[in-house]
Order: C-alpha cells, then structure tokens, then sequence
C-alpha cells in the first residue's frame, strides 16, 4: 500500500468514489480511497436507486441534475452499466396546498432548463395507471426520474477514478487520523500509516466515528428505512414500457417498477433511529429485521392508492440504515476549525446528489471555491452550538417530513426552544410568535388582541398579514425596538487590523468613529459577505453580517488570519436592541445624558441609562434609526430603560415579519436572497461600496475590476407586483417578450407602501424603469414593473437627516 497521498478519502460508498473521481477529473490524480470493507458496504449497496431532480433548494436541485446526467458520462467513460432507467416521475398533490407547492417548483424549474410539467388528473392516468387518482388535484411530472443499479454506478465511478490515478484501498481499516503541526495528516490504518496532504470523511454510516478520530462532531444520525418488493404484477409486466416513478406524500411513499413487480418505500411516521451512540464497526452488508408494525398504515395507505399492491405477494423486504443532517440536506466542505480537513457526509439521497457532491467538493479543494452557492449542504451551517441532543429529535422530524409540503414561512417545532436569549421571557409575554435562525429564538411578530400566537403555514399571506401590518405603521409612525441577537458580531483588534481588513474587505476601512457598508468577496468575485464595519479605534474593530453564516464567516477569516490580528465571534456575548422611526432619536435622547448628535454612520460609546453601549446609527429598516449594543447580562435593563421612555412616544416591539417588509420599502437586500456566493458585486449593486482607489490588493480585486471594465449582464432590480393573495417568495421566473429572462431573489408586502414589492434579476440590456414583465407566481402570470424609486424616503432624508 502507498504511504503518501495529496488527498486520503476515507470511505466507499457511492459519495466516496464520487469525490474520487472529480478529484481526477479536475487534475489530482495523487489520490487514493480507503475502504475498511468493500466497496457499497454501509448504505449504498441496499439502497433502493432512485434519482430525481426535486429540491426546493434551486442549486442542490441543478446539482441533482448534473448528477443524473453524470452516468451516461460514466458509462461512456469506463464502459460499465450503472443500470439507467430514465423512466419519469410523477409527484401527486392530493390538496390546495401541495398543488401550490408543485406550481411554485415547476416556475423555479423554467429558468433552471429543467423540463418539468404540471399534469392533471388525466394526464396522470395516462402516466401512472395503476393510481387510484381519488381526491388528486394534480401533479408535478418529471422526465429525468429514474432508477440504477446502486453497485453498478459506485463501480462506475471507481473505475473511471482508477482509470484518473486513483488508488482504491479496500479492506482496509482508518484507526487514527492524526494531524501533523504543518496541517498535513497520518491517517492510521491496520495496514499502516498514509500521509495525506488532505483529508475527506465520506464515512456514511460511520461518519460520525471517524470524525470523533479528529475530534470533530457531525451533526447526523443513522435512520431506519424500509421498502418492499412485490412478486409479479400483470399490470406491470404486461406493459410494453416501464412503468415510471410515483410519488406519493400524502402516503408518504415513492413506488417504481422492479423487474416485473414494484418497489414502494415508506417515510412513516413511526419511524425510528437506529445506532443512537454510533454505529458498530462490524456492520457492514447486514440488513435490519422486518418490521411492518412500523409501516402498517403507511401499506394500508399504499393499497388505496396503488390497489395492485393488495393483490401482490411480498418478493422481499429490504430494511436499512442511512444517514441524516438536521435539516436532511448533505454536509459538504472544509470542516470549521480543522485545516485540511473535508467532509462529504450526511448525504441520504446518495445516487440524486453524489455526483453534484462530489464535483462541488472537488471544485473546493482545487479551485479555492465552489461554482455555485451551495450554503446549503455547507457542513458550516450547523455551529459548535449543535449536539447530538439536538440533531437526534431533528433528524427524526426531518424523516418524518420528507414528502410533507415545505412552506416558505414554516417554524418547524422540534427541539424548540432551544438556544435563548435573556429576552425570552419578556418577550413572549408581549405576545411574541417564535421563529429560529442558527438554533437561536428570534421574534417573528407580535400577537396583540385577537391576532393569531400561531402563523399558519402557507405559499399565499398568512394570517400574520395585519399583526405584520400594524407593526410596519408604529415604527413609520412613531418609533419600533427589536433585539438585535440575530446578528452575526466579531471583533478585530490589534495593530494589524485596518491593513487586515482592507484585504479582506473590499470596501473601505472607516475612520475612527465612523461606520461603513462594504461586500466580501471570493477570488472570483463572488459575494461571500455583506458586512458593516464598525471602527471603535484605531486598533479595535467590530463588523456585523447575517447571524446564520457565523461558521462559514469564522472559517474565512481565520483561513486569512495573519500576524497582528486577533478575530473573536462575539455573536452571542455582545445584544442589544435596534430602535426606528420618526421619535427613535427622542428615545435615544431620554435615556442617556450623553450627545446624541450621531451622524449617519456614526458609531460612538455613550452610557444609556445604567448599560455602558456601542451606539451606532445605521438601520436595516430604512429609517432613522439606532443599534444599540450592550452586555447581554446588561439587556434586560437596557430593556426597561428605552421601554419606558418609549412610551411616551408609542413605542411598539416589532418582528422580523415587520423587518423584511421595511427593507423591502428601501430595496435592502437580504443575505443568501439578493446577496449569496451565486452573485457579485456588480450584479447586486453591492459595487457601489467597493473602494477601488485604495491601495490594498483586496481578496477578489481583479474580477471585480474586469467586472467593472466589461460591465455586468445582468443586474439586480426592484418591481412592483399586481399580486392578488401571494407575494413573491423567491426563484419565481420573470417573463419578458414572452419568455423567461429573468428570475426574483425574494419579495413581499410592502405594508407602508400598500403595495406587493419583489426584487430579481433582469439582463443589464433590458432594464428600464417603467419596464413591464410579467412574474409566474404559483402558476398565475402577475403584471408586474421595474421600479428605480424607493417606496419610503426616495431622497433619504429621514435615514441621513
């Protein structure tokens, strides 16, 4: 066996050699896998092989996409069968709320290329005979579903990894990943000692024990699975094509055709973990007993909707683990924390993403950064706040929700409430309706009088619309205070911090006692930030970002470090509260004797009634407007202090409902919507910070440059939608000329305005105010124009003045 390797991909399942083959696809070929059995052991080799392009996230879905049509690729490439069968899918909505969903994906799916198509009752019929269509409204049919030989594809991919350089270890056992003082790795096997330059859990089953090897915690659990395969079905073997794919969440079941009979799986809602304090070594090809008691009435579903079924015998019982994340979705990316270390773990849906997986991983190691945002699989969405007390309950609730309907407004309920501020309680007796971000409790909205202390799931307003209202009007009217927990905080000192920052930054550096706006770009120019920076001296700074990007950020900055700076996430041990609107300056003014003279953008230490704060003036809200910052052992008096002195001038608490209504008045975009590592500068607006006549070699300079010189393509916009009952919620096509040109980022109700707000992306060519284009949303084509004037405060005198 060989000693040394660039890159040690421990692991054999079908992600494993994924990773593999891209790593030699893209130029590594010193790579080499080890597998402590053979290859498939774990999840792979019983998984049922279905593939399909469905997400409701529209990267993860393009990258399903390139995975599918990988193995036709594969095939060619090395000569194996992955066993294809492209026989289309068909998603059935059994109620109003399902078809919206299914409307919303499939105008997702036309500026995607994705050649998907709504499908009525007898469409389906035609499609899928052998569904009782009782009570169907519709479906979502999709030609790229299909089925492969699980074996089959994994060798494909090792094979064209060998056929790229790469050396396949199997039977060979990971005791100890050891890392050198250089950032290199020993990864210890009963074999020997392999030196590997990097390190890639792809452990599946396993991947929570060899992470703990390194000292790392994966947030995923093994969950039971078990489908069934029936014996011959006239039905299905008299057909002179195969029969396609059904899926059937109000069952919560997927069925397809095996040989001459199907096979139909269960997400049941008995379900259950298996391997709850890790999963032994020694399992490897073994499946799991029978258990029908769990799935009974998922069958007894499945024999009304598919009544073949009743009248088929049992060929055999396939009962298995696989993996979860919290949230379902892949842990991809450098680890936090680790140098050198990877993860391609917690991918359930191994033969729909393996390839997008292992391509988006490949890509990071070599290129320095994906092609696409794909925050959502980034192992770094999850925090050192996360444990396995709380992953377990959200991987069971994740499970259990895997075909129900995935609401742009749901608060899923497990685990909750889990992280808090000291807030909470004085909050909720206000009346606050709860939502989460980066497992911490944020306010949504206010619940007064008879207004709902529950917001009801929904693709259209929901019953938050007037509690959301009245909100809006108090902070334009008079003057609103929300906490400012959600932030993501960080420190930066020392004397190398202001010539730190400038090349991390792309803005400018403020003066002491002055505040800026600036992006963070990638070397491609991609946006991974949208920060303020906050100057408290000439040697003490303090920037602010999106709360949820904590770890993602934190891992960006510490890969930049250099001598003469220190960096500390101060996310959670620095609050404090935001207040807005016309009287927010006569509140100020009443609880400190301080000068409250702030300028736009700037930042002073001042005491407010007993707190020694930060108080800045800026506000995402658009408004005159102040973040105040203290203590949090200092928030709950700081509390009381601007709380009674806003009475006066009718003080209202205000959610994040409220928020994204307000920002939407002054077109401020949203990060991961309107801001994301999908987009630049130049495209979202965000250049008109970037500080090109500094003298710093900023991150990203160069493509921000030619980008300037060459022009964007497209940019960011803001429309005005005659909407009826549903506002844009995001990745709603824009139709132009009677085609798709473009598509929305995110949108809303502008509550003040009185008007439905939405904010996209247009070619550069075509825009002009006024411009009229038509938005698909939920199936319905809405009359909807450019707008250049901001709906609150066009010439900014109430956030300047």
């Amino acid at each position: 066996m060989q000693t040394t390797t660039k890159v040690a991909v421990i692991g054999g399942g079908v992600v494993g050699v994924s990773v593999l083959y891209h790593l030699t696809k893209l130029g590594w070929s010193d790579v080499m896998l080890l597998e402590r059995s053979e290859l498939t052991s774990g999840s792979t080799w019983h998984a049922a092989g279905g593939f399909h392009t469905l997400n409701g996230d529209t990267n993860m879905a393009a990258l399903q996409g390139y995975t599918i049509r990988l193995y036709k690729e594969l095939e060619e490439i090395t000569g194996l069968s992955c066993g294809l069968h492209h026989v289309g899918g068909v998603t059935l909505a059994d109620n109003r709320d399902r078809f919206d969903m299914m409307l919303a994906e499939r105008a997702k799916h036309r500026f995607m290329g994705l050649e998907t198509e709504i499908v009525g009752p007898e469409e389906i019929a035609k499609i899928a005979p052998i569904t009782n269509l009782d009570g169907i409204l519709g479906g979502l049919y999709d030609p790229l579903d299909g089925h492969l030989d699980p074996s089959g594809t994994t060798h494909a991919y090792a094979k064209a990894a060998r056929m790229g350089g790469a050396t396949i270890e199997t039977h060979c056992m990971v005791r100890e990943t050891n890392q050198r003082p250089d950032g290199t790795w020993d990864v210890v096997t009963d074999k020997g000692t392999v030196h590997a330059e990097h390190v890639v859990n792809a452990g599946g089953l396993w991947a929570r024990e060899v992470g703990a090897m390194a000292g790392v915690y994966f947030p995923l659990h093994p969950m039971e699975h078990q489908y069934i395969v029936t014996d011959d079905i006239p039905e299905i073997f008299e057909r002179d094509t195969e029969h396609p794919h059904v899926m059937d969440p109000a069952g919560e079941s997927y069925l397809r055709q095996e040989g001459r009979g199907l096979c139909i799986g269960f997400y049941e809602q008995t379900c259950r973990p298996w391997a709850v304090d890790g999963t032994p070594w020694s399992f490897g090809h073994e499946l799991l007993p029978d258990d029908f008691d769990k799935i009974g009435e998922s069958i007894d579903f499945a024999y009304k909707r598919f009544p073949v079924l009743e009248r088929a015998g049992v060929k055999s019982v396939i009962h298995g683990p696989f993996t979860f994340a919290p949230d379902g979705n892949p842990l991809v990316g450098p680890v936090p924390g680790m140098r050198n270390y990877w993860s391609a773990c917690g991918v359930m849906a191994g033969f729909s993403q393996g390839g997008g997986v292992g391509l988006t991983l490949a890509q990071w190691m070599i290129e320095g950064e994906p092609e696409r945002d794909v925050f959502a699989m980034d192992v770094a969405r999850f925090g050192d706040w996360i444990s396995p007390g709380y992953t377990l309950p959200k991987v069971i609730e994740n499970y259990q929700k895997r075909f129900s309907v995935a609401y742009p407004n749901e608060e899923l309920p497990t685990a909750r409430p889990n992280r808090t501020t000291p807030m909470y309680d004085i909050f909720s007796g206000l009346g606050a309706v709860w939502g989460q971000q980066y497992g911490l409790e944020v306010v949504n909205y206010f619940a007064q009088g008879d207004e709902p202390s529950y917001e009801t799931p929904s693709f259209r307003r929901s019953d938050a619309f007037e509690a959301t209202a009245r909100e809006v009007a108090g902070v334009r009217g008079g003057v609103g205070i929300n906490e400012l927990h959600n932030f993501g905080k960080y420190r930066v000192t020392g004397p190398g911090a202001r010539t730190w920052l400038d090349r991390i930054m792309a803005g400018r550096v403020p003066a002491p006692g002055r505040v800026s706006l600036t992006p963070m770009l990638s070397p491609k120019g991609k946006l991974i930030g949208d920060f303020t920076i906050s100057c408290l001296g000439e040697e003490e700074f303090r920037l602010t970002a999106s709360y949820g990007s904590q770890a993602f950020h934190m891992r960006w900055f510490l890969s930049h470090q250099e001598d003469g700076v220190s960096i500390e996430n101060i996310s959670d041990t620095l609050n404090g509260f935001q207040i807005a609107g016309p009287k927010a300056r006569d509140v100020l003014a009443a609880c400190t004797r301080a000068e409250t003279d702030l300028g736009f953008l700037d930042v002073r230490r001042m005491t407010v009634g007993m707190s020694d704060c930060i108080v800045q003036r800026v506000s995402y809200t658009g408004d005159l407007g102040y973040e105040i910052y203290c203590d949090p052992l200092a928030q709950r008096q700081l509390w009381t202090t601007l709380w009674d002195a806003g009475q006066a001038h009718g003080m209202v608490p205000f959610g994040m409902r409220a928020m994204m209504s307000l920002r939407l008045d002054r077109f401020f975009g949203s990060w991961l919507s309107e801001y994301s590592p999908d987009y630049t500068a130049a495209e979202t607006g965000l250049d008109r910070f970037i500080a090109f006549g500094k003298d710093a070699d900023f991150v990203g300079r160069a493509a921000a440059e030619a980008e300037r010189a060459n022009g964007a393509a497209r940019k960011l916009v803001a429309f005005v939608v005659e909407a009826d009952d549903a506002d844009v919620h995001g990745y709603e096509p824009i139709w132009l000329d009677g085609a798709v040109q473009g598509f929305c980022t995110s949108g809303g109700y502008s509550h003040h305005a009185g008007k439905s707000v939405a904010l996209g992306f247009l070619p550069t060519a075509r825009i002009a105010d006024g411009l009229a284009v038509e938005i698909e949303i939920l199936g319905q084509m809405r009359p909807a124009r450019v707008i250049s004037t901001p709906l609150f405060d066009p010439d900014g005198t109430r956030l300047r003045g």
